[in-house]
């Protein structure tokens, strides 16, 4: 039964084929498309997070984190290649694993990029409240500026920027790979001018104790730092326009991946050797006389956090612009402005990305059947799905401005680990199932390679907060109650209708390669 319902590869495949692509991207381009689309989110919204699970371990969490996205990517370019429309990990599993599965992935998307929107609005805030405070030597009210768990009532910057991004999707802007590439450039030359500014000024005394919270703690801020490795699926999904895939995809994702990972590791080394990245604690008690961490994003925390700022001694796993402080820190405050102006500038894209992706997912879920047909309905003016857009939008908001930026960050992850360890089943049960069909680009060592992609997402699931993990379970029920009570009903593969919505006219587009001349990865050219 779970297998049931197939969504026929040979329709998806005929209407692809009408429209197939000129195979155009190198080894270089898809290396620097890797990086665009993964370099800088995670690294300025997440830093402090990190730092306060796994305190100078945090550079290990990156290597973790970083490989299991190498793996996991690898899987993800077979079935992007085999299943060449612009669709998402639901499209994969919908042509493989059946129906079932693909609801309980698509629904699973949801979470990874509705709450990681709200992620990165939270991330955003934070830098343009400090980046105006220090400008204009203003003291804007944490009550305005925080969610409740934060010692705020409602981050009101965070509301502003979603909405923003909201009404700008709603009238229809589109991606530029022109504005993308400037964007791509602002954040590698902000975060390269923090190691510049960083690194030399290191005491390597911070270091020690590397791991103050043992190996658990790094596997836990591998979980988080996952978030900061979103969006390399913008390789995989590329594999049909790349000129011998079977050799450049590897290069391209392994190649962007372990640019990002050392970029980041560079960075993590400049925070920890400046100011330090040790764990606040309960009271102030180190942890080797036996003082408790506290749970990053807790109103614990950013009570501790307050005290330590009145006593003039603040810890950079407070800060809420973590880079932007460590520059200020170390005698460097108007590039530190900078480097928060840098990501007041590129953020907003990458939250406008992350919410085309939502839309996108919503749209073909509701041309499939699976969700009401009013979800992609078209504006008349502006030729855009506005119902759901406006309602990710309001969703996006509300996250951002109730909850902390890790916590959102990590039940994103749990959305998106679910959605890779899905696809790499997937790869392995079709080696077995279809032997024969064309795949212009295979998996590497299959069955070492699918296995340890699972198992790495697995053991990153784990490690994330009971917290988390329990809401995916009661996110997963609820979407098991919705399919069972609506859409299995309602299905149009279930009623022998045979479509393919990833190919609409009214679509959302895929996020644009920050390459100007490359294509749209999947056929859509923006």
């Amino acid at each position: 039964m779970i297998f049931g319902r197939v969504k026929s590869l040979d329709a998806i495949l005929a209407t692809a084929e009408k429209k197939s692509l000129h195979r155009s991207l190198g080894a270089f381009q898809l290396t620097m498309l890797g990086i665009g689309a993964v370099i800088g989110t995670g690294i300025f919204v997440l830093t402090a997070e990190a730092a306060q699970k796994a305190g100078p371990g945090m550079m290990l969490a990156f290597v973790i984190a970083g490989f299991v996205c190498a793996v996991a990517a690898l899987c993800y370019a077979e079935m992007a290649a085999m299943v060449p429309v612009s669709g998402s990990a639901y499209t994969y599993s919908y042509a493989v694993m059946g129906e079932l599965i693909a609801w309980m992935v698509g629904w699973a998307l949801i979470l990874e990029y509705a709450v990681a929107a709200g992620a990165v609005s939270v991330g955003w805030s934070g830098y343009v409240v400090g980046l105006i405070e220090h400008t204009f030597h203003l003291d804007i009210p944490d009550l305005l500026t925080r969610g409740p768990f934060d010692g705020g009532m409602v981050n009101l910057p965070a509301m502003l920027i979603a909405g923003l991004v909201t009404w700008l999707l709603v009238i229809g802007t589109k991606e530029s790979a022109s504005v993308n590439a400037v964007l791509v450039l602002i954040k590698v030359a902000a975060l390269t001018l923090f190691i510049v500014l960083a690194l030399p000024v290191m005491n390597m005394e911070k270091f020690t104790p590397f791991a103050p919270l043992g190996f658990s703690g790094i596997s836990a801020a591998a979980a988080s730092i996952f978030f900061a490795y979103v969006g390399f699926d913008a390789v995989s999904t590329a594999a049909e326009e790349t000129k011998n895939p079977q050799r450049n995809m590897p290069i391209g994702l392994i190649g962007s991946l372990g640019i990002c990972t050392i970029f980041y590791m560079l960075v993590a080394a400049g925070v920890i050797g400046t100011v330090g990245a040790q764990p606040v604690t309960a009271g102030g008690i180190p942890i080797a006389e036996g003082g408790i961490a506290l749970a990053p994003g807790s109103t614990a925390l950013s009570q501790q956090c307050a005290a330590l700022a009145a006593a003039g001694t603040e810890a950079v796993t407070c800060s809420k612009e973590a880079l932007a402080w460590t520059l200020r820190e170390i005698g460097w405050p108007q590039i530190g402005n900078l480097l928060g102006l840098a990501a007041g500038l590129a953020l907003p894209s990458v939250i406008l990305m992350m919410m085309f992706g939502q839309t996108r997912i919503f749209f073909v879920m509701s041309r499939d059947g699976l969700l009401p047909a009013v979800f992609s309905k078209v504006h008349p003016t502006f030729k855009t799905p506005y119902v759901i857009t406006i309602l990710t939008g309001i969703f996006v908001a509300l996250f951002a401005a109730f909850f902390p930026v890790g916590i959102l960050a990590d039940i994103s992850n749990s959305g998106t680990l679910f959605a890779f360890a899905a696809v790499s089943i997937a790869v392995l049960v079709l080696r077995r199932t279809d032997p024969t069909r064309k795949r212009p680009f295979r998996t590497p060592a299959i069955m070492l390679t699918a296995p340890i992609a699972i198992l790495g997402c697995m053991y990153l699931f784990w490690s994330l907060g009971v917290e988390t993990k329990l809401m995916f379970v009661g996110w997963a029920a609820v979407g098991l109650i919705v399919y069972f009570a609506y859409s299995r009903s309602r299905s149009h593969v279930g009623r022998g209708v045979s479509d393919v919505p990833e190919l609409d006219a009214g679509i959302p587009p895929q996020p644009v390669p920050p390459l100007p001349g490359a294509h749209t990865p999947g056929g859509q050219d923006a």
